[in-house]
């Protein structure tokens, strides 16, 4: 992902309080017929062995892009990519050797069950040799926050530990970063991002279940096989060489190595005051990568608007998943049947949908469906499609992002992702106060769901976004059990309720952007906001 410069103001966003919502002026909605067989019937496809998965340049793609454009075709919209359906997205697939080992000391760790390592630089071979290894606390310097990691020591070519998350997770200080809610310096994208800017070899981050918010199982699957990048001119050579994870167990054992306890360690690193720890060790690792240069694809499809047909509403989801990986005791295939075939699948019922409405009455701003690829390593079919090549950021008025949904029953309320950000959480207030439902804040802040989806990359842009996303609120089963495992599979005795309700509430939001003439606005300082003020003054 490219480089983000992360304000003060930014970063706080989350612990912005709301302001009463803004009077939205709605239109006559009409009444929203969900055909909830469609959406199984998507979903089923979209989720099944056939897809083997959905990864990005393998022959699931081929079956899911395909299958996608036809879908947009029958319903009659229209392909947006100069009357095609399909963005290249040009990118690189790096497929790591499995059977790598990393050796810190005289400690030998096995690449799956006690680390992870991947790059993005486009390289057949990256090698660590005899590379110092340092513990950098949380690897975070945010001036800010008066918060400096790196002083006083120099990680060049070296290797570094870090710890997931930041400070004000692990305190639960409100007045420490942003006490509970992840701020951008807790993601890992930021970690690695700011592990190149120092110029290290390598980073390791080390993997614990509460403040990572996943268990192991999910490192694992997210950071072995096939992995994807966008390409710049230079082949990513400012990225880090490796970016990697460490299991805790396999952590606490470099630390006694070195005579050092790490769970005392990482309880000095909550103090500004922290300086690195030298561990007394050298890493070793061979890095070999089969590259592949390929395009994978977007689908973008469109209802063009009656008055103002250059400007959009952006409904979207991504259409990739995990694909299938081949382990000793067979082939294993990530279905993605919740993350995110269902939130695919809401993409084509809407759109049909909204197409009756267009026939009947044309909206007046034009309503754009797209699909991205390779989110799941990185957002990066979103990234490419910010990048204004198709429509113009400044020309998308917001989006409407959807990223797994409630495939059980119904509730009385509907989730928000972040607090105070922008004047589309008035209209999610009032679509489902319009409902009989209430605004339900995320009850994880923690976990940064706001910096882990598709609707990021446009929020960089400038464009007001919301996040739809029920993975594991009202099955709290499925986080445990079924998220980014193999186990993510289709049901058919799923009853949609919750898909129903959503659906409903996205078509009515949509529906009043197209025709309104507003354009939401960021509510607090932020470089989102300064972003969307030097298109829109």
């Amino acid at each position: 992902m490219t480089r983000l410069k992360i304000s003060c103001a930014l970063l706080s966003l989350l612990l912005v309080a709301c302001s009463e919502p803004a009077s939205v002026t709605k239109n006559d909605i009409p009444t929203v017929e969900v055909n909830l067989d469609n959406v199984h019937q998507d979903i089923k496809v979209l989720a099944s062995d056939e897809f083997a998965g959905r990864g990005p340049l393998t022959a699931g793609e081929t079956l899911t892009i395909n299958y996608l454009a036809k879908q947009y075709q029958d319903i009659g919209l229209i392909g947006a990519v100069a009357g095609e359906y399909l963005q290249p997205v040009e990118i690189a697939q790096l497929t790591p050797d499995p059977n790598m080992h990393l050796t810190i000391g005289e400690l030998n760790f096995t690449a799956g069950s006690d680390f992870t390592a991947r790059t993005q630089q486009i390289q057949p071979l990256i090698e660590l040799k005899n590379s110092d290894v340092i513990f950098v606390g949380y690897g975070i310097k945010a001036p800010e926050y008066q918060w400096n990691d790196f002083k006083d020591v120099d990680v060049k070519g070296k290797t570094i530990i870090v710890l997931v998350n930041d400070p004000g997770f692990a305190t639960q200080d409100d007045d420490l970063f942003t006490g509970n809610a992840m701020t951008y310096y807790g993601r890992w994208t930021y970690k690695y991002e700011e592990a190149a800017r120092q110029g290290a070899a390598a980073v390791f981050i080390v993997h614990e279940t509460a403040p990572a918010a996943y268990p192991w199982s999910v490192v694992e699957s997210s950071n072995t096989g096939s992995k994807y990048t966008l390409m710049d001119n230079n082949k990513n050579a400012s990225q880090i060489p490796i970016m990697g994870w460490i299991d805790v167990a396999a952590a606490e054992a470099v630390f006694q190595q070195a005579n050092l306890d790490y769970h005392q360690l990482k309880q000095q690193a909550l103090s500004p005051e922290f300086k690195a720890v030298a561990l007394n060790s050298q890493a070793n690792l061979t890095l070999k990568n089969q590259l592949v240069m390929a395009k994978s694809h977007n689908v973008v499809a469109q209802l063009t608007g009656s008055e103002s047909p250059n400007e959009y509403i952006v409904i979207g989801a991504h259409w990739d998943h995990f694909g299938a990986i081949e382990t000793e005791t067979g082939t294993k295939i990530f279905n993605g049947a919740v993350d995110n075939a269902s939130g695919t699948a809401a993409t084509l019922e809407i759109a049909r949908i909204m197409a009756k409405m267009h026939q009947n009455k044309p909206f007046k701003r034009s309503i754009v469906f797209v699909n991205f690829t390779a989110e799941e390593t990185g957002l990066i079919g979103s990234e490419q499609f910010a990048r204004g090549n198709i429509i113009p950021t400044k020309q998308m008025v917001a989006l409407l992002n959807i990223d797994g949904m409630n495939v059980l029953e119904g509730t009385d309320y509907i989730l928000q992702y972040g607090k105070g950000l922008s004047e589309m959480e008035d209209y999610l207030v009032q679509a489902a106060k319009a409902q009989g439902r209430s605004v339900k804040m995320d009850p994880r802040p923690q976990n940064g769901l706001f910096f882990r989806s598709d609707h990021f990359s446009l929020a960089k842009q400038g464009v007001p976004s919301l996040l739809f996303m029920s993975l594991g609120d009202t099955d709290p089963d499925y986080i445990a059990h079924r998220y980014h495992k193999e186990s993510d599979i289709y049901f058919p005795e799923w009853s949609l309720g919750g898909v129903k309700q959503d659906i409903e509430l996205i078509v009515d939001i949509a529906t009043q952007l197209a025709n309104n003439g507003d354009w939401p606005k960021w509510k607090a300082e932020s470089d989102f906001k300064t972003r969307r003020l030097q298109d829109r003054p």
